[in-house]
């Protein structure tokens, strides 16, 4: 049964660069998970308010799982400093912590572009997550500037056997088809691809398509595999 609930409380998480700024959507009394979103490249405007980030919570919060959303280290209210994609590691499992503390339930973690490819990281590794979405996933460099790098390596999630969902549009231009299907084919099952026909990096147009894939992989991976995401 899919659930909806607007209770929004506002915190700060204790991360090792400083306090981190925080949204918690509530979740429904029998939640049967909770979940983290992460934010994109926060040199390029990206907070916990994006859209995409805004959309993904709403269909992880549609099952009643309570879901964090959190400012990465220098972005928005949150201390500390850029750190290339290496501290923000550090703010997942911050985050990762923090639900695990406050709720005692398995994990979802989500994260689009930038949030996808350092949030992965923190998750995958992590026996508490138990399924994860990257959204957008940069499998190309966001720019050629040398002052601020962004080519990312996913040879980590060859060694995740946790159920996995990429979710990309078809026009992404930092996740190519053939660089996309290229890295899903080497990943362990169970996976998903899922290109959005029309849609580029930041789904403009498409954000009502992107919750819905969304919510049909995680009701087929939960009614499909309880025993692995439990």
């Amino acid at each position: 049964m899919i659930v909806q609930n607007s209770t929004i409380r506002s915190l700060f998480l204790n991360g090792t660069a400083g306090r981190l700024e925080a949204l918690l959507n509530a979740g429904a009394e029998n939640a049967t998970h909770a979940a983290v979103v992460c934010h994109p490249h926060p040199l390029f405007g990206g907070t916990l308010h994006n859209k995409v980030v805004f959309h993904t919570m709403k269909a992880l919060n549609s099952f009643g799982f309570p879901v964090l959303r959190f400012n990465f280290r220098g972005a928005g209210l949150s201390h500390g400093e850029h750190d290339q994609g290496c501290g923000e590691v550090d703010d997942v499992r911050t985050a990762l912590d923090w639900l695990d503390a406050e709720f005692h339930l398995p994990m979802v973690f989500a994260g689009f572009s930038f949030g996808a490819a350092v949030g992965l990281r923190a998750a995958c590794a992590d026996t508490r997550v138990k399924t994860v979405i990257g959204v957008g996933t940069p499998v190309v460099p966001v720019a050629a500037d040398t002052q601020l790098p962004r080519a990312y390596s996913f040879d980590f999630l060859r060694h995740c056997a946790k159920p996995k969902l990429f979710v990309s549009g078809a026009r992404d231009q930092f996740g190519p088809r053939s660089k996309l299907e290229a890295l899903v084919d080497s990943l362990a099952e169970p996976k998903n691809l899922v290109l959005i026909d029309g849609a580029d990096h930041f789904f403009e147009g498409r954000l009502r398509e992107l919750r819905e894939t969304i919510e049909a992989w995680m009701k087929e991976t939960l009614s499909s595999q309880p025993s692995a995401i439990s």
